[in-house]
């Protein structure tokens, strides 16, 4: 395993390089996002549903854990900031949704990776010390994790 660092210096840069995964993103493939409150995780949540010509406005599940939108491919976004435990996400269908045609983008998937499928892309977005931009933490896995990360820095 490998990581793979991306300094990003602004929200343009963050959601440029959403825009960019989105339009990478096969259906099936899952995105782990995990950083604090206000990193830019729903950022580039934003920006992959752009790439997939959703045109829904995107918004955090806080509350409902999972909304849905279309484009391309159905498009699953997670919030699981205030789920209790892993075994809570069974509950509303979590393997149909893993396991779907569509792509799944998890928020804090930290507080549930014991039941996220390895081939998962985990990105993590952690704040400069300075509070000038952020890095992006890419976790490079597969073959497939290699390519993205390729494209993404052309």
């Amino acid at each position: 395993m490998d990581i793979k660092k991306i300094f990003l210096k602004d929200e343009n840069e963050t959601a440029n390089i959403g825009y960019k995964l989105g339009k990478l993103l096969k259906p099936g493939e899952i995105i782990c996002l995990v950083g604090d409150l206000g990193a830019g995780k729903t950022t580039i949540t934003k920006s992959i549903a752009k790439a997939l010509n959703v045109d829904d406005y995107i918004t955090s599940p806080t509350f409902t854990i999972v909304n849905e939108y279309e484009g391309n491919c159905p498009l699953y976004h997670f919030d699981v900031y205030r789920v209790a435990s892993s075994e809570d996400m069974f509950e509303i269908g979590f393997e149909e949704y893993i396991y779907s045609e569509g792509i799944c983008i998890i928020e804090w998937a930290n507080l549930i990776e014991d039941i996220i499928p390895k081939e998962a892309l985990f990105m993590e977005l952690k704040y400069k010390q300075d509070l000038i931009g952020r890095d992006l933490n890419i976790c490079i896995k597969t073959k497939r994790h290699e390519e993205i990360i390729k494209e993404l820095l052309k």
